[in-house]
């Protein structure tokens, strides 16, 4: 067997999410990190190594997305962008327009439209059946917890006034009982997202996840933790990893979705499923690290889970109620998974954290590594509570973007959007703090997404007044939020996320140095070189 290639990274700014934060040469053997810090020292002992000139150029590690769905970005990059549509005369065009655009296809789909394009209005049927009242239409909302369908997609899966509402969901409904054309969380998570699932191939999902592994190296993710896998998303994964060889074109951590059934038996049937899945696949390229639990909903449409209710007089409950949480939850844990639970509202924080309480009472004292998602909303106190149980906190600085809070705080309507992504406030109390995307329900690319964490702006139209600026974060705290923190929160700190000697060599080059530049620059960077595992994996567009 030949020697691994020995590389002298010479000559470059490097921030190395680590102590020290700096360095100016690193030599990589084979696929991992040999040295980081000053050229000197590195042009002594790199002896024949090839040598690769950074010309100064700023130097990271490979990014990780913390919270991701990557089946999910990759069929979404074929659908029809609503993010920009302005009212609802621009998603009638834009819609109308993809369905004149092919007309052989069954069905038109689209994604990210905002509530706040309404003007006020509820969404219903008839303004997509204006636009195509042939076939079937399925519009997902930005944040993907609900679905637009016109009244030939209501035909196509069957839902009647007689339908039930599943649990966990809700069928909009008019007044005279039904279906207006609106379907909320689990009736869109489970009844549109199955139903297009078994109407797709393998071919498809392929297709898609190689286009979502394309554009993550184009931006300089090297890893990323796949948030709500099923079936198909494993399946195809397992391809990919197949077809290359044991390898993934970048690294991906798993949670299992665990779908709340109504028995407590068969949701930990799916506990049981996961802990077999985490038993076989637990490579550095694919592993399945724990399972994944909706909590609630979210406060765009309303189904988030608030302490007081919302601007419009409505209080849901929670997907998942303390009794039926816990004993899932504490399963979980003993298996020794870790346990994701999306959490927006601050009653669901509460519930969460009261269920991981459970947990460790039941099963004893260790390093869990569980984690919240989202936590758009919490209270002072859970703060606190959050990091006293060393509960991760994975959030997505793109959610806060201020091009898409009007709806957001108008469904709030109170002084409870003053605690919105309190960021600072977390790592403060002590709390691990992981960022990622959310994709597709947000934009992927994680420079413009450091950009609204160091300064609370918005990445599409900066010029916006800034969302509760003392919230902003220093541009080092967000990069290791980006980088270190993000592998840690699946385990991943023995493997990447830093550069440092015995890590992985996953890292990112690239055009310009936003610490010398500002935060603007971060907009306007370009990633040059994306390696993974000492390669260069960057597919230029």
């Amino acid at each position: 067997m030949s020697k691994p290639e020995r590389v002298h990274y010479r000559g470059g700014r490097i921030f190395t999410a680590d102590e020290p934060a700096w360095a100016e040469s690193m030599v990589v053997r084979g696929e991992s990190i040999e040295f980081v810090g000053d050229t000197t020292t590195a042009d002594g002992m790199a002896g024949d190594a090839r040598l690769v000139d950074l010309g100064g150029a700023f130097v990271l590690p490979g990014f990780v997305d913390a919270h991701t769905h990557l089946l999910g970005m990759g069929e979404a990059l074929r659908q029809v962008d609503l993010f920009d549509a302005a009212d609802v005369a621009e998603i009638q065009s834009k819609v109308r327009g993809a369905a004149d655009a092919d007309l052989g296809a069954p069905r038109v789909l689209g994604r990210s439209w905002l509530f706040g394009a309404l003007d006020g209005r509820s969404p219903e049927r008839g303004m997509i059946d204006a636009a195509v009242p042939d076939r079937p239409v399925y519009l997902f909302a930005n944040d993907l917890h609900s679905t637009w369908v016109n009244s030939a997609a209501l035909r196509e899966l069957g839902i009647t006034a007689d339908t039930p509402d599943p649990i966990g969901g809700r069928i909009g409904r008019d007044e005279a009982g039904e279906p207006d054309g609106m379907l909320y969380e689990a009736a869109a998570l489970q009844l549109v997202r199955r139903f297009l699932d078994a109407e797709a191939g393998d071919d498809e999902r392929d297709t898609a996840l190689a286009s979502a592994f394309e554009r993550y190296l184009s931006d300089g993710v090297t890893g990323a933790v796949d948030m709500g896998l099923g079936q198909d998303d494993l399946d195809a994964l397992e391809r990919a990893l197949a077809r290359g060889g044991g390898r993934l074109p970048l690294r991906v951590a798993g949670h299992w979705l665990v779908e709340r059934t109504g028995r407590t038996e068969d949701d930990l049937r799916q506990v049981r499923r996961a802990v077999e899945l985490a038993g076989r696949l637990s490579g550095p390229w694919l592993r399945v690290t724990g399972i994944k639990l909706l909590v609630d909903g979210v406060i765009d449409s309303c189904t988030a889970a608030m302490k007081a209710p919302f601007a419009d007089g409505s209080h849901p409950g929670p997907i998942w109620d303390l009794a039926a949480l816990s004993p899932v939850v504490a399963a979980a844990d003993a298996a020794g998974l870790q346990v994701a639970l999306h959490a927006i509202g601050d009653e669901a924080s509460d519930i969460a954290l009261s269920a991981l309480e459970h947990a460790i009472e039941v099963n004893g004292p260790r390093d869990r590594r569980h984690r919240l998602e989202h936590v758009e909303v919490v209270t002072e106190e859970n703060v606190r509570r959050l990091a006293r149980l060393g509960v991760v906190a994975s959030m997505q600085p793109v959610h806060a973007d201020p091009a898409i809070q009007d709806n957001w705080r108008a469904m709030l309507g109170d002084d409870r959007v003053r605690r919105g992504y309190p960021w600072p406030e977390l790592t403060a109390a002590g709390a691990v703090l992981a960022f990622g995307s959310d994709a597709p329900t947000a934009p992927h690319p994680p420079l413009p997404n450091m950009y609204i964490a160091t300064t609370r702006r918005s990445a599409s139209d900066p010029g916006l007044p800034p969302n509760i600026p003392e919230f902003a974060l220093p541009m080092a705290d967000a990069l290791a939020h980006g980088t270190r923190h993000a592998a840690y929160s699946c385990r991943w700190e023995g493997l990447t996320g830093r550069l440092a000697p015995g890590l992985a060599a996953d890292f990112v080059v690239l055009d310009r140095d936003p610490f010398a530049e500002g935060p603007g620059s971060l907009l306007r960077a370009e990633v040059r070189q994306t390696v993974v595992a000492g390669a260069d994996q960057l597919l230029r567009r």
